[in-house]
């Protein structure tokens, strides 16, 4: 089962989270995702196994330019994690479906999505999705 979350679930929420981000505490991850919720143009959704949440996405609205969209706003996939142990089990896939339906709910045509350019498991996630890579960008900083 796929819910959508709110907020009486950020628990839930940031244990998966701090699985995958484990470099960030309990503490920062409820309250960026508290503020996030306050914010009302996005939307989190738990997956569950026999009442076990397993996973979790993360989709928002975005009204400024989305590379290699054509219309606003557009539905931006931000994350989706299944726990080890739970995945290839189609389970990352109702979750990227409950975020489409949202984004059309919400007056989107178009959905994207990004993720790092060595990050192969989200790159072959997005194209087994049916998503076309749009851009690649390389950050540069500098000390001055």
């Amino acid at each position: 089962m796929v819910k959508r979350a709110a907020k009486k679930d950020l628990d839930t929420l940031v244990n998966l989270a701090g699985i995958m981000w484990d470099r960030h505490s309990v503490i920062q991850l409820f309250h960026e995702f508290s503020d996030i919720m306050a914010k009302g143009d996005t939307q989190f959704f738990l997956k569950y196994e026999d009442e076990i949440a397993v996973g979790f996405a993360q989709c928002r609205l975005r009204h400024d330019h989305v590379k290699g969209t054509k219309t606003s706003p557009v539905g931006y996939l931000e994350r989706v994690f299944v726990k080890e142990g739970y995945r290839n089990k189609g389970y990352a896939v109702e979750l990227l479906e409950a975020c489409e339906a949202w984004a059309r709910e919400n007056g989107c045509m178009e959905l994207a999505g990004d993720c790092e350019i060595d990050d192969k498991e989200s790159f072959d996630f997005y194209k087994a999705m049916n998503f076309t890579e749009a851009n690649r960008l390389i950050c540069f900083t500098k000390a001055l």
